[in-house]
């Protein structure tokens, strides 16, 4: 489900429904998700924070000053930027109103200020709280600046009332939560991704590769999954799990990874090519691993096929999403390989900053299309997936609409111009 390998953090505030909480917790780590728990002091008289601890396997933060947290940089900020998605359960009625006012009173609302990931809540208090016009009023400005609202349930409250107020039962804010990330946005399409290294074998013990970790480009597997796809990954060699319900192709050479797209291409609709795949290979690989005999040792090298100037050269070509690793000049060098490659995106990255890019969790995009561009800001590689495959989405959409006038068009010219 699209939930793994997602990062949650869970708000829980003072409430009687804390105790559904728990279980929340224990269904959210199932779904392979990283879990984090931030409490208000009101939440720890209703439920205890080592209740979370066992369950999420981390330590909860809380308004109290933690040296050892604070040491790990695990702060309202690094908090906020960690966050995929963040989960305020229980909600309660004093919770809401403080996001509504932007207070920063405490660790949570802070960390709320400071977070670009989306917000849900799950309201929970007696049926009168939640009917108060004030209430009300807040929940409908919060929903306008985007906050997303689960629930609230009706049925029976802790005080003995019956009516709306009570918070979802933790399946039904699983699933509401899993909602965030089905975007729909590539529903009913077919999306080929290349991802990692290939390995150009010397010997049987050697060979030449490069550094990439191929953690961009299973992260756009996942989000085009996420969106709606039918996706195909083939993948270099990476110490990587293949996300779920994606059908991962394992390949080692550029040769391979080649054969692989060639043999799924005429059937998808999207191809983003983010393997750094190898630009030359040896002439002959040899038998036996080569001895240290001589002080000199020469290699000769072959070029490799181009996979992505392979498939733009296609008569129906998908639309194809190329990538670019620069040191120096990136804008230039990047439209040069959008141009003389016919892509119809290119997204580009410098790989000067040893902590952006290559062996790193993080990175940033520059995205280039004819006559357009986009600045995607240093973020983890999980969320700029995110951000781009929508981008792609929009794109293939405005491509699309543009194909279709043409063909309209042509047709209507013909019609009045027949032979």
């Amino acid at each position: 489900m699209s939930l793994a390998n997602k990062n949650i953090l869970l708000g829980v505030t003072g409430g009687i429904a804390a105790y559904k909480s728990a279980e929340l917790v224990r269904e959210l780590v199932q779904a392979d998700s990283r879990v984090r728990v931030v409490m208000t002091r009101a939440a720890k008289e209703f439920i205890t924070p080592l209740t979370f601890q066992a369950l999420s396997g981390h330590r909860v933060t809380s308004d109290e000053f933690d040296a050892a947290e604070a040491s790990n940089g695990m702060d309202h900020i690094a908090l906020a930027r960690w966050a995929d998605a963040i989960l305020i359960a229980p909600a309660s009625a004093n919770t809401i109103a403080k996001l509504t006012h932007g207070n920063a009173d405490n660790l949570l609302s802070t960390i709320c200020l400071a977070t670009q990931a989306p917000i849900a809540l799950a309201p929970a208090m007696n049926k009168a709280m939640w009917a108060n016009a004030a209430t009300q009023d807040n929940c409908a400005l919060l929903k306008k600046r985007g906050l997303y609202l689960f629930g609230p349930g009706a049925g029976q409250q802790a005080c003995g009332d019956i009516g709306e107020g009570r918070m979802f039962e933790p399946h039904q804010l699983l699933l509401s939560l899993t909602n965030l990330f089905n975007t729909g946005e590539l529903t009913g399409l077919n999306v080929l991704i290349t991802a990692g290294p290939t390995r150009e074998a010397i010997d049987p013990v050697r060979y030449i590769s490069n550094r990439s970790s191929g953690r961009m480009g299973y992260a756009l597997a996942e989000a085009a999954r996420d969106a709606g796809a039918t996706v195909q990954l083939i993948s270099g060699p990476v110490a990587l799990t293949a996300p779920e319900n994606v059908d991962c192709i394992q390949v080692s050479t550029a040769q391979e990874m080649l054969a692989a797209v060639q043999q799924g291409i005429e059937t998808q609709q999207i191809f983003i090519s983010c393997a750094a795949v190898a630009d030359y290979r040896p002439v002959t690989k040899q038998v036996e691993k080569i001895k240290k005999l001589h002080q000199d040792l020469s290699l000769s090298l072959v070029r490799n096929p181009d996979i992505v100037a392979e498939v733009t050269k296609i008569k129906n070509k998908p639309f194809v999403v190329g990538f670019a690793a620069e040191t120096r000049e990136l804008e230039k060098y990047a439209l040069q390989k959008l141009n003389y490659k016919r892509l119809d995106m290119i997204a580009a990255n410098n790989v000067v900053d040893p902590q952006l890019g290559f062996d790193s969790e993080e990175n940033a995009l520059e995205v280039y299309w004819i006559g357009g561009h986009s600045s995607l800001e240093r973020d983890k590689k999980t969320k700029l997936a995110r951000k781009l495959i929508s981008l792609i989405s929009e794109r293939y959409a405005n491509t699309n609409k543009q194909n279709n006038v043409t063909i309209l068009k042509n047709a209507k010219d013909r019609s009045q111009n027949p032979r």
